[in-house]
């Protein structure tokens, strides 16, 4: 993905970035201190504490172990240290036994000076504070061994006594006595004797110095809470743009020119930008209430387009016609009927009824007059974007509620030189409403230069796949990011079976670049692959054509080429060789079912056949 393209992911996905923020800063600003404190992890000290000389069978490691865990040891080199609070010197000492004869104190400060003078305390703490314990358990130990000496030393004497007064032949006998009891006073004694040297020095040491060593400390270990804010607003972007990206990969519909191309096999002729919120509120055509925005410049691109690739009598504006501001309209010559576009889309909210009501404004803009029908009967929405109130219209038409010539319903908008037919109010099934849907088109080629028929999704309805085979041309929108590739491939499958030339699509909310653009053959269509033939790589809805002879082009607004020839696109002719769109063969009904004469208009787009049929009648 190039970067151009992961800028467009991140904007697509911008509210799932806030969000990623948002969450990591709050979760940052519960999770750190309410206020800046002191880094007491910047320097470290470690002492060591073994045994004296001669301690090492009576002082145990695992004694000393959690004497030195205790909360004396704390409250006492707290007290030397003129602290008052004991917790915070607990907070900052580990205790731990490396071994079975030796205990390793570290401790953290935030200087080299109090991280020591913190180790050196709590050392001599632990080690005054234990032998200040094993004193007085010495002492208590010295005292029930001296009265267990005194009795030993009064059963000495009377085993002396007894050896004393005996006999010669009787103090053999004795002797094993007396030197038993003789041996017990000794042992007494000489724990006595060693308990009481041992009381008056130190059972443990410290061993070596104070290894005082400066922390790595880094930006995760900062106490600060804007530092730590800080860590987690970028850390909730990085996660969010993650999560984008893999959205963006595992969401497969389609958002860029090159992908809406592939999908629909079909080019695209026209890209209107994303619209902001203020723009999107507007109900009359962006082309007029914002002339100059880029959105309106994109509707004009797609207009000039279909001017220059749509049928030929798309190209010509009636003379003498200037709007709809008279009374009564007067009906176009019948050698001259205006074509008609439908615009189609797959699913809903792909912008149809939108690109409609722009389209016919920027139509209007070249001083053709353009006709709307409202073929949506299930959510028809163009009256409101034209300014056009409630009343009968195309389904009152269709249904045959309301007889009559058209004038009766065409009806002005707030766009010069554009009328509508509404949708009409008619309960009937919206399917069987086009059933005089030929008939209609027919006489409603009188009355503009251009018909822009607006439908049901093809999708979701049945009726628009009905109205697409009385068109002259369909034009295809879709917004980015509301169709998968499964429904572009059907929405194109739909088109081609019905024959009818499709002009394009028209992309919507077009974030920005697509990327590289596919290769091109020499006749300007993508480029198809395999190396086959141009031929086989024209669109599915695109029916190839023999090339006919050149036409002279009778636009009015054509600049410079006016009057010269041109050749007639390919989309844009009929293939008069072709059955009807109907079902019939090549002697069957037309294209718009009149019979053989209307057939026979697949192949005349300027309509000579319905000149044949009004002379007859």
């Amino acid at each position: 993905m190039e970067p151009a393209n992961h800028f467009t992911v991140l904007r697509r996905y911008w509210r799932l970035l806030v969000g990623c923020t948002l969450a990591a800063l709050v979760v940052g600003w519960l999770l750190t201190p309410t206020g800046d404190t002191v880094d007491n992890a910047k320097w470290k000290c470690k002492v060591a504490i073994t045994p004296v000389a001669g301690a090492g069978e009576t002082v145990r490691a695992d004694q000393v172990l959690s004497y030195a865990q205790g909360s004396d040891v704390a409250t006492a080199a707290a007290r030397q240290l003129g602290i008052a609070d004991a917790a915070a010197v607990i907070a900052r000492r580990t205790v731990t036994a490396d071994s079975a004869q030796m205990l390793s104190i570290a401790t953290t400060g935030p200087t080299q000076q109090s991280c020591s003078d913190l180790a050196a305390a709590y050392s001599a703490a632990i080690i005054k504070g234990f032998s200040d314990e094993s004193a007085k358990s010495a002492a208590e130990t010295v005292k029930k061994l001296q009265a267990q000496a005194d009795a030993q030393q009064k059963q000495l004497d009377d085993v002396q006594q007894q050896f004393n007064r005996s006999s010669a032949g009787d103090q053999p006998k004795l002797q094993p006595k007396l030197t038993a009891a003789s041996t017990s006073l000794t042992a007494t004694l000489t724990a006595i004797s060693k308990l009481q040297n041992g009381a008056q020095t130190d059972a443990i040491q410290q061993w070596g110095s104070i290894d005082a060593r400066q922390s790595a400390g880094n930006l995760l270990s900062s106490p600060s809470r804007s530092v730590r804010l800080g860590l987690a607003v970028a850390l909730g972007l990085g996660l969010g743009v993650v999560a984008a990206l893999m959205l963006s990969r595992m969401d497969t519909r389609l958002r860029t020119r090159n992908a809406v191309e592939e999908g629909f096999n079909l080019p695209v002729i026209g890209e209107v930008p994303q619209l902001s919120r203020r723009l999107r509120r507007l109900r009359e055509p962006l082309v007029r209430a914002r002339p100059s925005d880029p959105a309106a410049e994109a509707y004009r691109s797609l207009r000039s387009t279909l001017l220059l690739t749509g049928p030929d009598a798309l190209g010509r504006s009636a003379a003498g016609h200037t709007g709809w501001e008279r009374a009564e309209p007067a009906p176009r010559r019948l050698a001259d009927p205006a074509p008609v576009v439908l615009v189609a889309s797959g699913s809903s909210g792909d912008g149809r009824t939108t690109t409609v009501a722009n389209l016919a404004a920027a139509l209007a803009e070249t001083g053709r007059e353009v006709l709307v029908l409202d073929c949506d009967f299930r959510h028809p929405q163009l009256h409101a974007h034209l300014g056009v109130g409630g009343g009968p219209g195309m389904a009152e038409l269709l249904s045959g509620e309301q007889l009559g010539e058209l004038d009766e319903l065409i009806r002005p908008t707030n766009v010069a030189g554009v009328s509508l037919i509404t949708g009409g109010n008619t309960t009937a099934y919206p399917a069987a409403l086009v059933l005089r849907a030929a008939e209609v088109l027919r006489r409603a080629r009188r009355y503009a230069d251009v018909i822009l028929v607006d439908t049901s999704p093809l999708l979701h309805a049945n009726d628009a796949y009905d109205l697409v085979q009385h068109a002259d041309a369909v034009l295809v929108t879709v917004r980015s990011g509301n169709v998968t590739p499964e429904q572009a491939d059907r929405v194109a499958e739909l088109l081609s079976r019905t024959g009818v030339p499709v002009a394009g699509v028209a992309l919507l909310a077009s974030f920005g670049p697509a990327g590289r653009r596919r290769r091109t053959t020499a006749g300007g269509g993508p480029a198809a692959p395999g190396g086959r033939s141009d031929r086989a790589a024209l669109p599915r809805a695109v029916a190839p054509a023999p090339t006919p002879a050149p036409v002279v082009e009778r636009g009015t607004d054509r600049g410079p080429e006016r009057g010269t020839e041109r050749a007639a696109p390919s989309w844009a002719r009929r293939d008069a060789l072709a059955p009807g769109r109907n079902g019939a063969g090549p002697a069957g009904p037309g294209r718009n079912g009149h019979g053989p004469e209307a057939g026979a208009a697949d192949g005349d787009p300027t309509g000579a056949a319905l000149l044949r049929e009004a002379e007859e009648r």
